[in-house]
Protein backbone atom coordinates (compact mmCIF):
# COMPACT_ATOMS: atom_id res chain seq x y z
CA UNK A 1 0.00 0.00 0.00
CA UNK A 2 1.44 3.36 -1.04
CA UNK A 3 1.60 6.11 1.58
CA UNK A 4 1.74 9.71 0.43
CA UNK A 5 3.12 12.67 2.36
CA UNK A 6 -0.42 13.88 3.14
CA UNK A 7 -1.09 10.59 4.97
CA UNK A 8 1.83 11.00 7.39
CA UNK A 9 1.17 10.78 11.12
CA UNK A 10 3.30 10.16 14.19
CA UNK A 11 3.79 6.43 14.81
CA UNK A 12 3.37 5.49 11.14
CA UNK A 13 5.63 2.60 10.09
CA UNK A 14 6.98 2.57 6.57
CA UNK A 15 9.76 1.10 4.45
CA UNK A 16 12.62 3.41 3.47
CA UNK A 17 15.70 2.01 1.71
CA UNK A 18 14.51 -1.53 2.46
CA UNK A 19 14.34 -1.07 6.25
CA UNK A 20 11.29 -0.50 8.48
CA UNK A 21 11.12 2.99 10.01
CA UNK A 22 8.68 4.62 12.41
CA UNK A 23 7.81 8.33 12.09
CA UNK A 24 8.59 10.16 15.34
CA UNK A 25 7.85 13.66 14.08
CA UNK A 26 7.17 15.36 10.76
CA UNK A 27 6.43 18.74 9.23
CA UNK A 28 5.34 19.88 5.78
CA UNK A 29 7.43 22.84 4.60
CA UNK A 30 6.55 25.02 1.62
CA UNK A 31 9.55 27.19 0.78
CA UNK A 32 9.10 30.42 -1.17
CA UNK A 33 10.42 28.77 -4.31
CA UNK A 34 10.35 25.17 -5.38
CA UNK A 35 8.37 22.11 -4.38
CA UNK A 36 7.06 21.36 -0.90
CA UNK A 37 9.32 19.34 1.41
CA UNK A 38 8.42 16.77 4.03
CA UNK A 39 10.83 17.08 6.99
CA UNK A 40 10.79 13.98 9.18
CA UNK A 41 12.41 12.58 12.29
CA UNK A 42 12.35 8.79 12.01
CA UNK A 43 13.70 5.78 13.88
CA UNK A 44 15.05 2.71 12.12
CA UNK A 45 13.33 -0.26 13.76
CA UNK A 46 16.17 -2.66 12.87
CA UNK A 47 19.12 -0.62 14.10
CA UNK A 48 17.44 1.77 16.55
CA UNK A 49 19.13 4.75 14.86
CA UNK A 50 17.21 8.02 14.74
CA UNK A 51 17.59 10.30 11.74
CA UNK A 52 16.17 13.52 10.44
CA UNK A 53 15.41 13.13 6.76
CA UNK A 54 13.86 15.37 4.12
CA UNK A 55 11.72 14.03 1.28
CA UNK A 56 10.04 15.58 -1.72
CA UNK A 57 6.34 15.98 -0.85
CA UNK A 58 5.41 13.87 -3.88
CA UNK A 59 7.44 10.86 -2.66
CA UNK A 60 5.41 7.70 -2.06
CA UNK A 61 6.32 5.12 0.60
CA UNK A 62 5.38 1.50 1.21
CA UNK A 63 3.76 0.66 4.53
CA UNK A 64 5.82 -1.61 6.80
CA UNK A 65 3.73 -4.48 8.08
CA UNK A 66 4.81 -4.65 11.72
CA UNK A 67 3.34 -7.53 13.70
CA UNK A 68 3.04 -7.34 17.47
CA UNK A 69 3.00 -10.38 19.70
CA UNK A 70 2.58 -10.53 23.49
CA UNK A 71 5.51 -12.05 25.34
CA UNK A 72 6.80 -12.33 28.90
CA UNK A 73 10.26 -11.13 29.89
CA UNK A 74 12.17 -14.10 31.32
CA UNK A 75 15.71 -12.96 32.13
CA UNK A 76 18.86 -11.20 30.90
CA UNK A 77 22.22 -12.92 30.48
CA UNK A 78 25.44 -11.41 29.09
CA UNK A 79 23.59 -8.49 27.50
CA UNK A 80 20.98 -10.71 25.84
CA UNK A 81 17.33 -10.34 26.85
CA UNK A 82 15.12 -13.44 26.70
CA UNK A 83 11.36 -13.34 26.13
CA UNK A 84 8.83 -16.16 25.96
CA UNK A 85 5.60 -16.33 23.98
CA UNK A 86 2.98 -17.49 26.51
CA UNK A 87 0.88 -19.26 23.87
CA UNK A 88 3.51 -21.16 21.86
CA UNK A 89 6.32 -21.14 24.47
CA UNK A 90 8.74 -19.95 21.76
CA UNK A 91 11.75 -18.07 23.12
CA UNK A 92 12.97 -14.84 21.52
CA UNK A 93 16.29 -13.09 22.10
CA UNK A 94 17.09 -9.40 21.77
CA UNK A 95 20.48 -7.77 22.26
CA UNK A 96 21.02 -4.86 24.62
CA UNK A 97 21.43 -2.62 21.54
CA UNK A 98 17.98 -3.63 20.30
CA UNK A 99 16.43 -3.01 23.73
CA UNK A 100 18.27 0.30 24.27
CA UNK A 101 16.78 2.71 26.83
CA UNK A 102 13.81 0.36 27.29
CA UNK A 103 15.98 -1.86 29.53
CA UNK A 104 15.06 0.38 32.47
CA UNK A 105 11.36 -0.45 32.09
CA UNK A 106 11.47 -4.24 31.86
CA UNK A 107 10.94 -6.23 35.05
CA UNK A 108 11.29 -10.00 35.25
CA UNK A 109 7.91 -11.59 34.56
CA UNK A 110 6.41 -8.46 32.98
CA UNK A 111 4.38 -8.70 29.79
CA UNK A 112 5.52 -6.65 26.81
CA UNK A 113 4.84 -6.56 23.08
CA UNK A 114 7.49 -7.87 20.67
CA UNK A 115 7.60 -6.16 17.28
CA UNK A 116 8.25 -8.33 14.21
CA UNK A 117 9.05 -7.36 10.61
CA UNK A 118 9.09 -10.17 8.02
CA UNK A 119 9.40 -12.77 10.80
CA UNK A 120 12.39 -11.08 12.46
CA UNK A 121 12.15 -9.68 16.00
CA UNK A 122 12.98 -5.98 15.84
CA UNK A 123 12.37 -4.55 19.27
CA UNK A 124 9.84 -4.22 22.05
CA UNK A 125 6.85 -1.93 22.49
CA UNK A 126 6.06 -0.71 25.99
CA UNK A 127 3.01 0.93 27.54
CA UNK A 128 3.14 4.70 28.13
CA UNK A 129 3.92 4.21 31.84
CA UNK A 130 5.32 1.36 33.93
CA UNK A 131 5.37 0.71 37.67
CA UNK A 132 8.86 0.68 39.23
CA UNK A 133 10.11 0.52 42.81
CA UNK A 134 12.37 3.24 44.24
CA UNK A 135 15.55 1.47 45.35
CA UNK A 136 17.53 4.52 46.50
CA UNK A 137 16.64 8.09 47.41
CA UNK A 138 17.52 10.58 50.09
CA UNK A 139 15.05 11.40 52.89
CA UNK A 140 12.69 14.34 52.40
CA UNK A 141 14.03 17.72 53.48
CA UNK A 142 11.82 19.24 56.18
CA UNK A 143 10.31 22.53 55.10
CA UNK A 144 11.23 22.04 51.43
CA UNK A 145 8.67 23.32 48.91
CA UNK A 146 6.36 20.60 47.57
CA UNK A 147 7.53 21.36 44.03
CA UNK A 148 11.17 20.59 44.85
CA UNK A 149 12.53 17.28 43.54
CA UNK A 150 15.35 14.95 44.56
CA UNK A 151 17.41 12.21 42.91
CA UNK A 152 16.23 8.61 42.98
CA UNK A 153 17.25 5.28 41.47
CA UNK A 154 14.73 2.55 40.65
CA UNK A 155 15.19 -1.20 41.08
CA UNK A 156 15.98 -1.41 37.33
CA UNK A 157 18.83 1.13 37.61
CA UNK A 158 16.98 4.13 36.15
CA UNK A 159 18.09 7.46 37.65
CA UNK A 160 15.40 10.13 37.77
CA UNK A 161 14.06 13.07 39.74
CA UNK A 162 11.11 12.48 42.07
CA UNK A 163 9.10 14.75 44.41
CA UNK A 164 10.32 15.19 48.00
CA UNK A 165 7.54 13.01 49.47
CA UNK A 166 8.65 9.84 47.63
CA UNK A 167 10.50 7.42 49.91
CA UNK A 168 12.72 4.39 49.37
CA UNK A 169 10.70 1.22 48.64
CA UNK A 170 7.71 3.12 47.22
CA UNK A 171 6.18 2.14 43.89
CA UNK A 172 5.96 4.91 41.29
CA UNK A 173 4.75 5.24 37.71
CA UNK A 174 7.39 6.31 35.19
CA UNK A 175 6.91 7.49 31.58
CA UNK A 176 8.65 5.01 29.24
CA UNK A 177 9.26 7.62 26.54
CA UNK A 178 11.62 9.80 28.58
CA UNK A 179 12.08 8.04 31.95
CA UNK A 180 10.46 10.83 33.99
CA UNK A 181 8.34 10.50 37.10
CA UNK A 182 4.59 10.36 36.50
CA UNK A 183 2.93 9.66 39.86
CA UNK A 184 2.70 7.30 42.79
CA UNK A 185 1.50 3.83 41.84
Amino acid sequence: MAIESGDFKTGLTLIVDGDPWVVLDFMHVKPGKGAAILKTKMKNLKTGATQERNFNASTKFDAANIEKKKAQFSYVSDGTYFFMDNETYDTYELSEDQIGFNKYFIIEGSEIMLMFFEGEVLSISLPATVELTVAETSPAIKGAPSTQTKDAVTDTGLSLRVPQFIEQGEKILVFTEDGKYSSRA
